[in-house]
């Protein structure tokens, strides 16, 4: 009907389309980041670093910690376009699907990853950081992101079982 809102489900396909764009984008722009940093160290002036006698170093581990935002990249990608498939199915009226059980477990080893490259960047921070010249990036333990990881596990079971007790029902009329 003219005029009339889209309801959730479109308006989520939209937002992880426009989403999925951005990471992409983020990838392309970390990576001539990194790129540009190899060509020309001063990039990391330009970043706000204050240039040291222990450079290389530092600007090691902010290379490290552009790799990982590469890879971070990735996963996000992994994230958005198993949650667009699952909109997708939902969409159609066919959410418990074992397909979309399988995407909820690999969406939730993904989050796993972003959490242990969140750690890692802030370790890597912090082995390089100095009081000349600080890098202060966190590692901090949020316990949401950790339950979320937790609850995706738990519904792609939910959607597993619901699946296959779908399946037994239809399998009896």
């Amino acid at each position: 009907m003219p005029g009339r809102s889209p309801d959730a489900l479109v308006l989520s396909g939209r937002v992880l389309r426009v989403l999925t764009a951005l990471n992409l984008l983020a990838g392309v722009l970390i990576v001539a980041l990194l790129l540009s940093s190899l060509v020309e160290p001063r990039v990391f002036r330009a970043l706000g670093v204050r240039l040291v006698a222990d450079d290389a170093r530092l600007f090691t581990g902010m290379r490290l910690i552009m790799v990982l935002g590469v890879v971070s990249v990735a996963v996000v990608h992994v994230v958005l376009t198993r949650l667009r498939a699952i909109v997708e199915t939902v969409s159609s009226g066919d959410a418990f699907v074992l397909a979309n059980a399988t995407r909820l477990t690999t969406i939730a080893w993904a989050i796993l990853a972003l959490e242990l490259l969140h750690f890692a960047v802030g370790t890597i921070a912090a082995s390089v950081s100095s009081a000349t010249a600080p890098l202060d990036l966190s590692r901090g333990f949020s316990l949401t992101r950790w339950l979320a990881v937790l609850m995706c596990f738990v519904i792609a079971r939910v959607f597993e079982q619901g699946a296959r007790m779908r399946d037994d029902l239809e399998g009896t009329v």
